[in-house]
């Protein structure tokens, strides 16, 4: 089989080897939207949602689009008593692959027993996917982390796979340490070497070359891309295309028009007011691939309203457009802004 060039089988689903990761507060729907622009096809899973606000709350507040293609909505819980509605209402809104994020790190998560807390109650745990996989027949994965505060992450996948869950995602990291250290993939070649189904990873894939060393090293059937799509939306296309043997460039032009369709995605979302305020979270990382000074990039980011950071932007904006296009997901190192 020539892995690269075939498709990653979960369920009855057949997917691209590269994912859209979910970042809580960031890769809501301008975001997918906008990385959409260049992968209209990928995978890309939402935001984490808590069971008791899928209850409780419409849609919009589950961070999902209605029609939205290609989603894994990802849940989690520590009541079991939310299961069994919270599915009833994804399922009748037409999700159709379901995530249960057992990996979080976060306090105001562990804090309510969810998320990577989940992974120090074994016993909650299983009663909790039970139930998610007897009332969902959609492909039910599980994203999860090495452990909590011990390791942990072989017996519960190989637990997992027994419950009857159609992937797993590993981040080789435990909790307490967040998104710092070295992601530890001989643990992942460990778990995908016992394991009947397909396993993804997720952490420190940051480039095409890296995620040949860690296939290699892992043998891994997907890899799940997070941050290193702040301000890169086309690096899931790169990746495709470059793990093809291909090669894929982005101009400034390009950059900059993807960079204003967020812009007016977070607004139609969020509002003015919330869009701009969210929106320039990722101008940040736009602005470092377009090689913006530091003082370019604060004079943008005070402004206090779309209107005036659109306007600013046409007026000082200077795209050369004689520049030579700059490799997907590299830094531009040309001034942009006089």
């Amino acid at each position: 089989m020539d892995y690269w060039n075939s498709q990653l089988t979960i369920g009855s689903r057949s997917l691209g080897r590269f994912i859209g990761s979910p970042l809580d507060g960031v890769t809501n729907v301008p975001f997918r939207k906008t990385v959409r622009l260049f992968s209209p096809e990928v995978l890309m899973y939402t935001e984490i949602c808590h069971c008791d606000t899928i209850v409780n709350r419409d849609p919009r507040h589950w961070g999902l689009e209605v029609g939205e293609p290609q989603i894994n909505f990802q849940m989690t819980t520590a009541d079991a008593s939310y299961v069994v509605p919270a599915c009833e209402r994804v399922l009748a809104h037409g999700v159709s692959m379901v995530d249960i994020n057992i990996g979080c790190p976060a306090k105001t998560v562990i804090n309510k027993g969810a998320g990577s807390a989940l992974m120090a109650d074994p016993l909650k745990l299983k009663a909790i996917i039970q139930l998610f996989r007897a009332h969902l027949p959609v492909p039910l994965t599980v994203k999860m982390r090495a452990g909590f505060k011990d390791y942990s992450a072989l017996d519960i996948a190989l637990m997992l796979q027994d419950l009857g869950v159609d992937a797993i995602c590993v981040h080789p990291r435990l909790q307490s340490q967040g998104f710092t250290g070295v992601p530890d993939y001989a643990l992942v070649a460990q778990i995908k070497k016992v394991l009947s189904i397909p396993v993804l990873v997720s952490g420190g894939i940051i480039s095409w070359p890296k995620a040949k060393d860690v296939y290699e090293e892992t043998g891994v059937d997907g890899f799940l891309i997070g941050r290193a799509l702040l301000g890169s939306p086309w690096l899931l296309q790169q990746l495709t295309v470059e793990s093809q043997g291909g090669t894929c460039t982005i101009s400034n032009d390009q950059i900059v028009a993807a960079m204003m369709q967020h812009l007016e995605y977070a607004i139609d979302w969020l509002g003015p007011s919330r869009g701009l305020a969210y929106f320039k979270k990722h101008f940040k990382e736009y602005a470092v691939r377009l090689g913006l000074s530091k003082e370019q990039s604060i004079t943008l980011l005070a402004c206090p309203c779309p209107h005036l950071f659109k306007n600013l932007w046409s007026i000082s904006s200077n795209i050369k457009r004689g520049d030579p296009d700059i490799h997907a997901g590299q830094d531009a190192h040309s001034t942009i802004l006089k």
